[in-house]
């Protein structure tokens, strides 16, 4: 979600966050209730290339969004063209990639802060049961933010290894990944104890 959102001025970049998120759920639970053949298929890919160009995402941002998760559906695909029939892998992995496609745009058409808002809000009346709104959304803002921070230690890590000339080894590069991963996780417990995060 960092840095994938694009600005704009579309209606999907207007609409609220709540209400994307709210249609984003329901957009997936139709698609995997009603989609069982080829036709529905295509009536779904026209329906989300429709909406990338409603938000005016060119279609290089948009197969970037997908690219990540083409290996693991193509996994999917062979098992289901295994054991089940050619039409039905097709149709579970044009769902798969299709929920994935319509989650990308919500995230390249709303601002992080705005999600976290959003489901801050949602979480409202589990108050009652004990439940933190604001520790939740903090919560998910930190997970948000490690992603790409992690990713950057694992950079970090792996271009001074092949500065040094030292040959790949999984574990020479787990060890100093991991150690970096918690000495910035204690720091930023440590700015959050800092700031009374943790005062009841």
């Amino acid at each position: 979600m960092i840095g994938l959102y694009r600005p704009g001025d579309s209606p999907l970049h207007r609409m609220p966050a709540g209400a994307k998120l709210v249609l984003l759920v329901v957009a997936i639970v139709a698609m995997t209730v009603f989609v069982r053949g080829l036709p529905g298929v295509g009536v779904l890919v026209l329906a989300i290339a429709c909406l990338f160009a409603l938000a005016r995402i060119s279609w290089r941002v948009a197969l970037a969004q997908i690219r990540p998760v083409l290996w693991m559906t193509l996994i999917i695909g062979v098992f289901q063209l295994f054991t089940t029939s050619p039409t039905r892998a097709v149709v579970v992995c044009a769902v798969l990639l299709a929920s994935v496609a319509l989650a990308a745009l919500v995230t390249v058409t709303t601002r992080v802060t705005d999600l976290l808002d959003a489901l801050t809000r949602a979480l409202g009346p589990l108050r009652r049961v004990g439940v933190d709104p604001e520790r939740v959304g903090l919560l998910l803002a930190l997970a948000i933010r490690c992603v790409p921070l992690l990713a950057q230690i694992v950079h970090d890590v792996a271009e001074a290894r092949r500065a040094r000339g030292v040959s790949w080894s999984a574990t020479a590069l787990v060890t100093p990944v991991l150690v970096r991963a918690l000495r910035t996780a204690d720091a930023m417990g440590e700015a959050l104890a800092a700031r009374g995060v943790d005062d009841d």
